[in-house]
């Protein structure tokens, strides 16, 4: 498993409005690096819908170094509803701190994923997931 280079200093904080566009492209870098099921319209339809998210209406806390957004995670009630990362951080495990911080701090207990995503369904099964539901679309 990949681990953290702990001589990176990073923070975890609360979503504030001033982030949204680093939000928005951490959002769009990740996806389209990960989401190879998409085709760019899909991708460019998406954020659409995406930039119009209300994310202070549910926990979102973004992973930064400085004033530099490396990824994010979102709850709402107690599932996981995304997870993004910069490609250039994605297998490097800090995403596997944001899901912990998830469940230590926001009582995290489900996620809602993709079947599409590969990688993403394997990611979670390796924490310790498990499938108990699926949805065609």
């Amino acid at each position: 498993m990949p681990r953290v280079n702990t001589d990176q200093q990073f923070d975890i904080t609360p979503y504030k409005a001033q982030f949204k566009e680093q939000l928005i492209s951490v959002w769009e870098k990740s996806v389209r690096a990960t989401h190879d099921f998409l085709v760019p319209s899909d991708i460019d339809y998406f954020k659409t819908v995406v930039d119009k998210i209300d994310f202070t209406a549910f926990q979102v806390f973004c992973l930064t170094r400085g004033d530099l957004m490396l990824g994010f995670i979102g709850v709402a009630g107690r599932k996981i509803e995304m997870l993004f990362l910069v490609p250039e951080y994605i297998g490097q495990g800090f995403g596997k701190i944001l899901v912990e911080f998830a469940i230590a701090k926001l009582n995290a207990d489900k996620v809602d994923v993709n079947e599409q995503n590969h990688s993403a369904v394997d990611f979670y099964l390796r924490l310790g997931f498990v499938v108990y539901d699926r949805m065609e679309k």
